[in-house]
């Protein structure tokens, strides 16, 4: 997911201010601390290209800037990220993926994320590109539409 809004404006080193216990944001089955959570403390890693796209999305709703920052790719990492604390990021959809997996070096992940500001829902639709660096996951761009 490339520069968009969250809820909250914090340090990238400060951890989430969300109920660990409470519903992951990226719609997975297990609570936040299980499932996204996880990887946002850096006790683990994305295995797919999607979960780490759930883990972004997840990331912008507790308003962890840190996280969003550390899997970005630093060729278009933007040198600040300055979420906007009046969005409130409500539902991600996955829409499709291509590669992605274990086993890939590169893979795509289409997505709709719905937002709220100032009382209004937005969709947010995006195809987004992933690769490995160093060995991980990271966030390189949105495909042009």
């Amino acid at each position: 997911m490339s520069q968009r809004r969250s809820r909250h404006q914090r340090s990238p080193s400060s951890p989430p201010a969300v109920d660990a216990a409470a519903p992951c944001p990226c719609g997975g089955s297990a609570a936040y601390r299980d499932c996204c959570g996880r990887l946002h403390r850096g006790e683990a890693g994305a295995s797919t290209a999607e979960q780490l796209m759930r883990s972004r999305y997840s990331a912008f709703a507790v308003g962890d800037r840190g996280h969003l920052l550390r899997t970005w790719h630093p060729d278009t990492r933007p040198r600040r990220l300055e979420p906007d604390p009046g969005t409130e990021w409500v539902r991600l959809e996955i829409l499709s993926t291509t590669g992605g997996t274990p086993f890939h070096n590169e893979g795509t992940v289409a997505f709709r994320a719905v937002h709220r500001e100032g009382g209004h829902e937005g969709v947010l639709d995006e195809h987004s590109r992933f690769v490995r660096y160093e060995g991980a996951w990271v966030y390189l761009d949105a495909l042009p539409d």
